[in-house]
């Protein structure tokens, strides 16, 4: 079936894409690449168009008769949201409204939200779950709200079905090595880490004087491959007829700043330099999501329906492995039950153990994909070199 991908060149909206085609769907991307990249778009065709223009989104559902609709496209710097408000407003909230309208005047066929976790602001309890209160703190988390708040009212006005789906921070990237981060400049930790380590530069760690642990800001970090599988079960599920539901996509185990810097330098074999910095303006302390059995989603719609579908294993858990013979690692996957969590528990293998024996190795596979997605590499030092050879960069 062809899906349109509102934001399909984006990060996440390409990998998407990808399950997408991997699981039988034409993706038809629709971005106005303000962000995304016509290099990401590999497995269907582009229409280039903006949410907010009525005119050429109609011109596009009309020709291409999407059966369903994943809906990427939006500004996500929850620092510039504090800045500029009204770029939020005007964009996440406005352009999806145009996009929404549009759809109901013309197909009225199922959409998947990417929402946030932003949508929580600061946590009243952990680890959080979908029936915790709504209480963004930010213009991203409220405009995010917003549009759920409407796709729920076109559920009761006109039939349209929907699920949101609540993620916490995305990382990694594609263990193919096709596609990855690729956004300047750059704001999420990870890659913000990993470029400190190729260029020997400064992390700055804002704030550590939270009521945290080690005083610094805990993030639940799932990889995008997961998000990705999560979306294109999602309009499975609504497909075949499936009600609308809000969904967490989350790994349910948080890790602080300083947490993460330490898996990378374990990761790289590097050490990376750092500073404390002043808290921004918008950040919650704690955010991650609540812990369940890895074969039980936590809407009960959707998980019936998946127990219908035999909760096939399509989900690719990627280990990094030392082949014997090769100077590099190889990535090795293997399939991995659904949840609606995310349940990318990457694991070394006993071969590779002594390259990532560190607390959080789930995060270990995470740093190492991210690594291997990087278009910039050493090239002389000892480090850089064993860096390579640890990521098959």
């Amino acid at each position: 079936m062809k899906i349109l991908v509102t934001g399909g060149a984006g990060y996440i909206g390409s990998q998407a894409c990808k399950a997408l085609a991997l699981h039988g769907h034409e993706p038809i991307v629709y971005d106005n690449l303000s962000h995304g990249h016509p290099s990401t778009v590999k497995w269907g065709p582009l229409e280039v168009g903006d949410i907010a223009d009525e005119t050429r989104l109609r011109t596009v559902i009309k020709q291409h008769r999407p059966a369903g609709i994943m809906h990427f496209a939006a500004y996500i710097d929850v620092g510039e949201s504090v800045k500029h408000p009204s770029l939020y407003y005007q964009n996440n909230i406005s352009g999806s409204v145009s996009l929404l309208k549009t759809i109901i005047d013309v197909a009225a066929v199922p959409v998947v939200f990417s929402s946030t976790a932003a949508v929580y602001g600061i946590p009243q309890s952990l680890p959080i779950s979908e029936n915790h209160p709504t209480d963004p703190i930010n213009p991203y988390g409220y405009s995010k709200l917003v549009i759920e708040r409407v796709l729920a009212d076109l559920d009761r006005a006109h039939g349209l079905r929907s699920i949101a789906l609540r993620y916490f921070n995305a990382a990694g990237a594609d263990p193919d090595g096709e596609i990855g981060k690729n956004h300047e400049p750059e704001t999420n930790l990870i890659p913000v880490v990993l470029k400190a380590a190729r260029q020997d530069s400064t992390v700055s760690i804002y704030g550590n004087d939270y009521d945290t642990p080690d005083g610094t800001c805990i993030r639940d970090y799932v990889h995008v491959v997961d998000i990705a599988d999560a979306h294109v079960r999602a309009i499975n599920y609504l497909l075949n007829g499936g009600t609308s539901c809000t969904l967490n996509l989350a790994n349910a185990c948080g890790y602080s700043v300083i947490e993460v810097i330490k898996t990378a330098e374990r990761v790289c074999r590097k050490s990376i330099k750092s500073k404390v910095a002043p808290r921004r303006i918008g950040d919650p302390p704690v955010a991650r999501s609540i812990r369940r059995n890895p074969r039980r989603c936590s809407s009960d719609a959707i998980n019936q329906r998946l127990i219908e579908e035999g909760l096939r294993p399509v989900g690719q858990v990627c280990t990094p492995r030392v082949t014997p013979t090769a100077s590099t690692t190889q990535i090795h996957c293997h399939s991995s039950p659904l949840s609606s969590v995310s349940r990318r528990h990457c694991q070394p293998t006993p071969a590779a153990s002594s390259l990532f024996q560190c607390p959080i190795s789930r995060m270990c596979s995470t740093v190492a994909m991210s690594v291997m997605w990087s278009s910039a590499s050493f090239s002389t030092t000892r480090s850089s070199r064993s860096l390579l050879r640890i990521c098959g960069a």
